[in-house]
C-alpha cells in the first residue's frame, strides 16, 4: 500500500514539474531561474507530503461550529498557530461581538501584496450519517476518484486552506523567497452568515494592510471530476434568518404545548407559520412574491455567453444524477436552468421545526413553530432592503406577530474579468492546459462584499486546483491522490498555489 502511494505521489510530482517546465515567465533567463525555483519547491512539497496531510487531519479533528458555539476560541487559537508555523510574522486574534477572528501579515519584502480570506469554522454534522467518522479524517478509497481525506471541513475549507499553508512551508523548506507579501483575515462565523466580518476587516490596521494588496482570494478546490475549471467572478449574497410563530407573540393559541384534541377550540401557531410562509412565494414555490422585494437585474448577454461556454459538452443527465434530481424548475433546458441559477434571488426553507419530531406520534398542539430560511441575493439587491421588505410584507398581510430573527448575511460580490487577480488565475490554468472558463457568479455565498465594496474596492475571488465535494453534507471529502491525471491531488494543489503566487508577483 505504501509503495503504491509513493508511486502515485512521484507521478504527481513529475506531472507538476512537467507543467512548470512549459515555461512560467516570458524571458528565457528569468524563466530558467523560475523553473529551477519551482522544481526545488516541488521536491520539497513531495518531501513534506505526510506532514502536510497530518496537519490537515489534526485541523479537521478540531471542529469549530459557530451555530453550536463549539470551539470558537480554540478554533481561532489553532488558526493563529497554523499561520505562525507557516511563516506569518505578525499574528493577532481579534475580538468581535461574536466569535473571534485572526489577522496576520507576512512581509516577504516583495513588491506586491496579496490578501487572503480564510474561514476556520465548519458546518454541523451527524456522525450516524457518515460512512467514515467525520472528525477522524481518514484516508479512504473513493471509486472513480482516488484516495480522499473524508471529514467535516475537508473541502469547505480546511483542505484547500491547508494546501495553501503547505505551499508556504514548502517555499521556506526549499530555501526560496515568498514572491509576494500576504495579508490574512480568517473568521469563525462564515457558516452562520459572517455577522461580524465588518468588525474584523473594518479595523484601521486591517484596512491599511489590505489597501496595499492587489486583491483578496480564498483557497478552494476548483476542479471538477473531469479536471475542468471555471473561474467565478463573484457570488450571490445571503441572508440567514428564522421566522418564528408563537402563541405568546400572536396572543392566540397556547403558550405551551397542549393536547392535540384541543385544536377543536384553540388556534395553532404552526398553521399560522405555514400560512405566512405561503405568502412569500408563488404556488409552485419558485417565484418570490414578497411585496416591495428588491428586483433582480436581467441577466446580461455577456453572462449568458459565459454560461454557454462553461456548460458546453456537459452531460445533463450526469449533472442531474449528481444532484439527485429528475427535473429542473419548469423543466427548463440546461442553459436556461443555469441562467436562473446565476441571476435569480431565492427564498429557501432550510428546515421547519415544531412540536414533537421523535419516533412515533405524540398528540400535541405545539405552542411555537420555526422556519429556518436563507435568502440568496444577486447584484442590485441589498440585505437590508430584502429584510425590510420581508418584515413589511408580513405586517401588511396580517402576520406582524411572526418574528423575523436575522442571524447573519451580506450583499453579493462581483469582480471584473480583467482584474489582475482573475487574469493571473486564467494564465496559470491556461499554462497548465486546463482551458478555464469564466462564470458570472457562484450560487453559493461568501463575504467577498467586505473586500469588493467601498472603502476597499478590491478584486476578490477563489483559486486552487484539486477536487473535493460534499460541503455541508455527509461524507465530505478532499482528494489526496487522484486516479484522473487531469485532476490534481494534494501535492498538485499545493503546487498550484505556488504557481499562482509567482504569477501574481509578475
Amino acid at each position: 500500500m505504501k509503495s503504491s502511494r509513493l508511486s502515485m505521489r512521484q507521478r504527481g510530482g513529475r506531472l507538476a514539474v512537467a507543467i512548470v517546465a512549459l515555461g512560467l515567465l516570458a524571458t528565457s533567463g528569468v524563466a530558467l531561474a523560475a523553473k529551477s525555483d519551482l522544481a526545488a519547491i516541488n521536491r520539497e512539497v513531495l518531501k513534506q507530503h505526510d506532514a502536510s496531510v497530518k496537519r490537515l487531519q489534526d485541523w479537521i479533528a478540531l471542529p469549530s461550529i459557530a451555530a453550536e458555539n463549539l470551539n470558537s476560541r480554540e478554533g481561532a487559537e489553532y488558526m493563529a498557530k497554523l499561520a505562525r508555523e507557516a511563516g506569518f510574522q505578525e499574528v493577532r486574534i481579534l475580538e468581535t461581538d461574536g466569535k473571534p477572528g485572526v489577522f496576520a501579515t507576512f512581509d516577504a519584502g516583495a513588491a506586491k501584496t496579496v490578501g487572503l480570506y480564510f474561514m476556520y469554522d465548519v458546518k454541523q454534522f451527524d456522525p450516524a450519517e457518515w460512512s467514515s467518522p467525520p472528525l477522524q479524517a481518514r484516508i479512504v478509497e473513493k471509486p472513480g476518484v482516488g484516495k480522499v481525506i473524508m471529514g467535516r471541513g475537508a473541502v469547505n475549507q480546511k483542505g484547500p486552506e491547508s494546501a495553501f499553508l503547505a505551499a508556504l512551508h514548502a517555499i521556506r523548506g526549499a530555501g526560496r523567497k515568498l514572491p509576494v507579501n500576504l495579508v490574512l483575515v480568517a473568521e469563525g462565523e462564515e457558516e452562520i452568515g459572517s455577522p461580524h466580518i465588518g468588525q474584523l476587516v473594518n479595523r484601521p490596521e486591517v484596512q491599511a494592510a489590505l489597501a496595499k494588496s492587489i486583491g483578496v482570494f480564498m483557497p478552494s478546490a476548483s476542479q471538477g471530476l473531469d479536471g475542468g475549471v471555471t473561474v467565478s467572478l463573484g457570488a450571490k449574497g445571503v441572508v440567514e434568518l428564522e421566522l418564528i410563530a408563537s402563541g405568546e407573540k400572536w396572543g392566540r393559541g397556547p403558550v405551551k404545548d397542549i393536547h392535540s384534541s384541543l385544536k377543536a377550540m384553540v388556534d395553532s401557531p404552526v398553521w399560522r407559520l405555514v400560512k405566512a410562509l405561503d405568502t412569500l412565494v408563488s404556488e409552485d414555490g419558485n417565484t418570490i412574491t414578497v411585496d416591495g422585494y428588491p428586483v433582480a437585474a436581467p441577466i446580461s448577454a455577456e453572462e449568458k455567453s459565459m454560461i454557454s461556454a462553461a456548460i458546453a459538452g456537459r452531460d445533463e443527465a450526469v449533472i442531474k444524477q449528481q444532484y439527485g434530481v429528475a427535473h429542473w424548475i419548469d423543466d427548463l433546458p440546461l442553459q436556461e436552468a443555469y441562467e436562473r441559477l446565476v441571476s435569480q434571488p431565492t427564498i429557501n426553507i432550510e428546515g421547519l421545526v415544531a412540536g414533537y419530531t421523535g419516533p412515533g406520534g405524540k398528540t400535541v398542539l405545539p405552542h411555537q413553530a420555526v422556519a429556518k430560511i436563507d435568502m440568496r441575493l444577486v447584484p442590485g439587491m441589498s440585505m437590508d432592503a430584502a429584510v425590510a421588505a420581508l418584515k413589511a410584507h408580513l405586517a401588511k398581510r396580517g402576520y406582524a406577530d411572526v418574528e423575523v430573527k436575522v442571524s447573519g448575511g451580506y450583499d453579493s460580490t462581483s469582480t471584473r474579468a480583467d482584474a489582475r487577480l482573475i487574469q493571473a488565475q486564467m494564465e496559470v490554468l491556461r499554462r497548465d492546459r486546463l482551458k478555464p472558463t469564466l462564470w458570472p457568479r457562484n450560487a453559493g455565498s461568501y463575504p467577498g462584499f467586505i473586500f469588493t465594496n467601498p472603502p476597499l474596492g478590491l478584486a476578490s475571488g477563489h483559486f486552487g486546483l484539486g477536487h473535493g465535494s460534499g460541503a455541508h453534507a455527509p461524507d465530505e471529502y478532499y482528494v489526496i491522490e487522484s486516479v484522473n491525471p487531469a485532476v490534481r491531488g494534494y501535492d498538485g494543489a499545493v503546487m498550484s498555489f505556488v504557481e499562482y503566487l509567482h504569477e501574481l508577483a509578475k
